[in-house]
């Protein structure tokens, strides 16, 4: 197995990395695996990649179908993406990194380990010049039943549990007006009472296309939402906050994500909740 390339990698540093180690993505142990729409994947991927929807990541179930996949789900994409206890999987999509940060998470939740994100992910690596290809890459599936590790995976109970306490954060990675209850997606609008907002988008750099923003620790710091905190992300359904997690990881916090998130708060009576 060569070295492994860190959490975060430059675009230019992964593609690097893939010339150099070309046979370990043909025997699968590096899997690429591109996030991005079906027609985007067929318009251009990277060398080696895997497409997969995104929507094979959630359990889909109403109200909260943002929640993880099922157990047997999710066995099945993993032995399907070939996956053994060393591969390492070199994740990105074209949108910063929401969804691939969501595969980090689900990484987390089955606890495998090795993985790297690419900044700022296709739109990066275009920018950059990095070269595509359009023929398909399949697979070559190995069984790997997975174990969902719940240790990882913050219920609306455990909020409720934790609020107003000191060492204890909630990061809403909704927009404003999501977050103030101007715009309602559930039965009910507004925010965990306590919560932090820090809307996803804002931790990317347009200019340096959608990487991570060079000052994001300085950005989060300020906003109180730093190491000293036990920190929960939360959006609607897991999909903005999965690169709030990503980041939070990424930074060194002490950071876990609600997957129900305002979908299963916002649609359950009796969770308190702060708004106009």
């Amino acid at each position: 197995m060569p070295e492994r390339l860190p959490l975060i990698a430059e675009p230019a540093a992964a593609h690097a990395f893939l010339k150099t180690h070309r046979e370990a993505v043909s025997t699968y142990a590096v899997c690429i695996v591109d996030l991005c729409s079906e027609q985007t994947y067929r318009h251009g991927h990277i060398e080696g990649a895997i497409s997969i929807p995104v929507g094979i990541l959630m359990s889909g179930q109403p109200p909260a179908a943002g929640k993880i996949a099922s157990q047997d789900q999710l066995s099945r994409l993993f032995s399907y993406l070939g996956t053994t206890s060393d591969t390492h999987f070199i994740v990105y999509d074209d949108e910063g990194g929401g969804w691939a940060g969501r595969f980090v998470w689900t990484l987390d939740v089955i606890g495998h380990k090795h993985v790297t994100v690419i900044d700022g992910g296709l739109i990066a690596w275009q920018g950059d010049d990095l070269p595509l290809v359009t023929e398909p890459f399949s697979p070559e599936p190995e069984n790997y039943p997975v174990t969902i590790d719940s240790t990882q995976i913050v219920t609306a109970q455990t909020i409720v549990a934790s609020l107003g306490a000191p060492d204890f954060a909630i990061w809403d990675a909704r927009s404003r007006a999501e977050y103030t209850g101007m715009n309602k997606f559930a039965a009910r609008g507004g925010h965990i009472p306590g919560a932090t907002h820090c809307e996803w988008a804002t931790l990317m750099d347009p200019a340096r296309n959608y990487r991570i923003r060079t000052d994001a620790k300085a950005h989060l710091d300020k906003l109180g939402l730093n190491a000293e905190k036990n920190i929960v992300t939360h959006c609607q359904s897991h999909h903005r906050s999965g690169y709030t997690y990503l980041v939070g990881k990424y930074l060194g916090l002490n950071i876990k994500a609600y997957d129900g998130s305002w979908s299963e708060w916002g649609n359950t009576d009796g969770l308190p909740i702060e708004g106009i």
